[in-house]
């Protein structure tokens, strides 16, 4: 199995940044990649961005630009950077694995609100 979680959201102003992290921990070696999601109140969750174990990234297209997935692999950790907040931005931001074995697997989620 694979825990996830996630850290890093909190309450900013428009125009301010966020670095969230998500720390996965035990069976690391069957994760085929990660990824951010988001919900917000009363709509789908959306894709954000994905990263690899080969730290190949995808971006949903209407996150290009001022979101950055990274990883640390040696902390077993992902990385979200967002960069210029606009209050649309304000959801609970998921972390999810794709695994080997186990299905995709989320985490609890952060809480990410902008206020204007």
């Amino acid at each position: 199995q694979v825990h996830l979680v996630e850290s890093g959201g909190g309450l900013v102003q428009a125009g301010g940044s966020l670095r969230l992290s998500c720390v996965a921990s035990g069976s690391i070696s069957s994760i085929r990649y990660m990824g951010w999601y988001r919900q917000s109140s009363g709509k789908q969750r959306e894709l954000v961005a994905t990263i690899d174990t080969a730290q190949r990234k995808t971006y949903a297209d209407s996150m290009r630009g001022r979101f950055t997935i990274t990883a640390d692999k040696a902390q077993n950790t992902i990385y979200l950077q967002i960069d210029s907040l606009k209050p649309e931005d304000t959801a609970v931001y998921y972390c999810d694995a794709a695994t080997w074995g186990f299905g995709i697997l989320s985490g609890q989620g952060t809480q990410v609100t902008v206020s204007s």
